[in-house]
C-alpha cells in the first residue's frame, strides 16, 4: 500500500510543462522525476556535510568504500531518498548502528528510517558500497569515470559527471539545490600514485596493504558534481597570487612528470586570469581552499578548487584561437570563470545550467576586454556568432524537475553569452553594467539560486523590467527579428521598422545608423518610422548586430 501511495504522489508531482511549451510533448519518465525533482523524500532533509572514504583499484576499474551523510531534518519524516547508480552495489545502510531497509527505484534509493526523525534533528546516515562506476564515452560531455594511462603505462584516472550527477560514483542526495557546507574526501590508491581532490590536503597515510590514503577537506559549500578525484603519479609545484584585498592565494598544480616543464611555463598566465575576474567580480571566492589545476585525461571540468585541465598546454581551444593575435588558453579561462558562476553561484536545477555556462562563456569575452580592449572583445563575441555554435533549435532554459541533460546543442553556452552581451548594450550604461556584475556576485556568492533570482536582481539594480527580455531569450528558440525597410524621400531616407517573432511585451532598444555613428531606437511589434538625414544611401545603413543577438529581415 505504501508503494502504491508513493507512485501516486510521484505521478502527481510530474512537472507541468506549460512553463515552457517547447517541452510539452516530450515524454519524461518516473526515473527522470526521481532524479530531478525535490519529492518529499528529498525535501525532508538538508545535507550539511559529506564524509567520503573510498578505495580505488585502477587495474580492476573498481571502487569501494563508505560515505557518511550528515543532515538536518527539515520536517518530521520516516523515509528519505538518496541516489546511487545501479552499477554500484550497496552493501549496507545504517543509522544509529541499526541496519536499514531500502528499495531501489531506477537510480534512486528509498531508505526506511527506524524511527520518526523530528524537524530540526541532526543525524548521520552511513552507506557502504562498491562497484565499477559508469565509464565516460566522450568526457566531459558523455560522463563517467575516465580510466587512462600516462606515457609510461601508469594509471591516470579522472571523473566528469556534471549532468549525469555525482551519484554515478558515490551515494548522495544528488540534487543541485542542496550543497553541503563542507566535505571530506579520503581516497586510497595504490602506492606510487597520488590522489588529488578538492580543498586542502590534510594528511597522507601509508596503509600497509599496498595502498596510500590521501585526506582532502573542503571548507566551503560545494555542489556534488564538483567533488572530484584525480589519480596519477602526479608531481606538484606551487605559486601564489596576491589578491587586491592583500591576501595571498595559494596556487597548486598537479601534473604528470613529463608535463612539468610545459606546465611551469603555461600556467604563468593564471594570475592574469584571476586578476581579470577579480577586477569584474571581486576576490576569488574560495581563498581558504586555494586554487589548483590538475592534469586530467579529458579536456576540462570546473571542479571547485581543483580544476581538471586537459587542453594539452595549447593556446586557444586545442590549438584553435578565434583571434590570431591572442595567446591564452580557453580551458584555463573558462573553467576559472566557473569558480564564480557554477561553483560560487550555483543553479538549483540542471535545466537552469545557463547560470553556469552563459556567464562563464561571457566571462571569456570579459577576459579579452580586460587584456586586449573593447574592440577585440566585440570581435571575439562575433567569433561566437559566425562559428556554428548558436543553433536556435531549443530554448536556453531546459525543462525543470527532471535533471534532463539531453541538450543537443550548446545554446546555454554561446547564445546565453550573447544574451548577456545584448543585455549590456540594452542598458547603454557600462558603469551600471559592470557595477551590476560585481554586485550580482557579491549578493549571491556561495549560494544556490534560480534564474528568476538573477532576473529579479537585474530588475531591482537597473530599475527596469527585463522579465520579457529574459523570457524571450531563455524560453524560446527563435531570435527576435528586426524587420525594416528603407524609403527615399526628398528630405532624405526614412527607416520603417518593427520587431517580429517576439513575445508580447518584449522590449529591447537597438542601435542603427551608418558606419560613422549609431543612434538608439526602441522597436515594438508595430511599425514605426524615423528619418535618417545623414544616410547617403541604402547600402550604407547598419544595424548593430555586433552588439545585439537578433535576426534581421529587410523588406523591399
Amino acid at each position: 500500500m505504501k508503494s502504491q501511495i508513493f507512485w501516486l504522489l510521484l505521478w502527481l508531482a510530474l512537472p507541468l510543462w506549460g512553463q515552457n511549451d517547447f517541452y510539452k510533448n516530450h515524454s519524461f519518465t518516473q526515473a527522470d522525476t526521481l532524479r530531478g525533482k525535490l519529492l518529499p523524500e528529498r525535501s525532508c532533509y538538508d545535507v550539511h556535510y559529506y564524509q567520503l572514504n573510498i578505495r580505488v583499484n585502477p587495474d580492476e576499474k573498481f571502487l569501494q568504500g563508505q560515505v557518511a551523510i550528515h543532515f538536518t531534518a527539515e520536517r518530521d519524516f520516516e523515509r528519505l531518498q538518496i541516489d546511487l547508480y545501479r552499477e554500484m552495489t550497496i552493501a549496507a545502510i545504517s543509522f544509529e548502528d541499526q541496519a536499514l531497509d531500502y528499495e531501489r527505484r531506477a537510480n534512486a534509493v528509498l531508505v526506511n528510517m527506524p524511527r520518526l526523525l523530528l524537524s530540526g534533528e541532526q543525524a548521520v546516515l552511513h552507506i557502504t558500497y562498491g562497484g565499477k562506476p559508469q565509464s565516460a564515452v566522450d568526457p566531459p560531455w558523455q560522463e563517467g569515470f575516465v580510466w587512462s594511462e600516462d606515457g609510461r603505462g601508469r594509471p591516470w584516472v579522472g571523473v566528469a559527471c556534471e549532468g549525469a550527477g555525482a551519484s554515478l560514483w558515490w551515494p548522495c542526495k544528488d540534487h543541485l539545490s542542496d550543497e553541503p557546507d563542507s566535505c571530506q574526501v579520503q581516497v586510497s590508491v595504490p602506492e606510487g600514485l597520488m590522489a588529488v581532490s578538492n580543498g586542502n590536503l590534510q594528511s597522507v597515510d601509508t596503509l600497509g596493504n599496498g595502498y596510500v590514503r590521501y585526506d582532502w577537506r573542503v571548507s566551503y559549500p560545494i555542489n556534488n558534481y564538483n567533488i572530484t578525484l584525480n589519480i596519477a603519479p602526479y608531481v606538484q609545484f606551487s605559486d601564489h597570487y596576491q589578491m587586491g584585498n592583500g591576501e595571498s592565494l595559494a596556487l597548486d598544480y598537479y601534473v604528470l612528470p613529463n608535463n612539468l616543464a610545459r606546465a611551469r611555463r603555461h600556467f604563468r598566465q593564471i594570475p592574469k586570469v584571476l586578476e581579470a575576474f577579480e577586477y569584474y567580480f571581486g576576490p576569488y571566492p574560495f581563498p581558504r581552499d586555494g586554487f589548483a589545476m590538475v592534469d586530467a585525461p579529458f579536456l576540462g571540468m570546473e571542479h571547485q578548487g581543483a580544476i581538471a585541465y586537459g587542453n594539452d598546454y595549447q593556446r586557444g581551444y586545442l590549438g584553435y584561437m578565434a583571434l590570431d593575435h591572442m595567446d591564452w588558453d580557453y580551458v584555463i579561462v573558462h573553467e576559472t570563470a566557473h569558480e564564480y558562476f557554477g561553483n560560487s553561484i550555483s543553479c538549483k536545477d540542471l535545466g537552469e545550467m545557463w547560470i553556469h555556462e552563459s556567464f562563464a562563456t561571457y566571462m571569456e569575452a570579459l577576459f579579452v576586454e580586460y587584456e586586449y580592449g573593447y574592440k577585440d572583445a566585440i570581435d571575439f563575441m562575433e567569433s561566437y556568432r559566425y562559428r556554428p555554435y548558436i543553433h536556435n533549435e531549443e530554448p536556453i532554459l531546459g525543462p525543470l524537475d527532471v535533471n534532463w541533460e539531453n541538450w543537443e546543442h550548446n545554446d546555454h553556452y554561446y547564445k546565453g553569452a550573447w544574451m548577456l552581451h545584448s543585455l549590456r548594450h540594452s542598458l547603454q550604461n557600462d558603469e551600471m553594467w559592470f557595477g551590476m556584475l560585481r554586485a550580482l556576485h557579491d549578493h549571491f556568492c556561495l549560494q544556490t539560486i534560480h534564474g528568476q533570482d538573477i532576473i529579479n536582481f537585474v530588475n531591482d539594480f537597473t530599475g527596469k523590467d527585463f522579465n520579457k527580455f529574459f523570457e524571450q531569450y531563455l524560453r524560446y528558440p527563435d531570435l527576435p527579428r528586426f524587420a525594416y525597410r528603407l524609403s527615399f524621400t526628398p528630405k532624405g531616407w526614412d527607416l520603417h521598422y518593427r520587431w517580429e517573432n517576439v513575445i508580447d511585451g518584449f522590449s529591447m532598444p537597438l542601435l542603427v545608423g551608418d558606419r560613422h555613428h549609431y543612434e538608439a531606437i526602441q522597436p515594438t511589434k508595430e511599425w514605426q518610422t524615423m528619418r535618417l538625414p545623414y544616410l547617403r544611401g541604402a547600402f550604407g545603413f547598419k544595424i548593430a548586430t555586433e552588439l545585439f543577438l537578433i535576426d534581421t529581415r529587410r523588406e523591399y
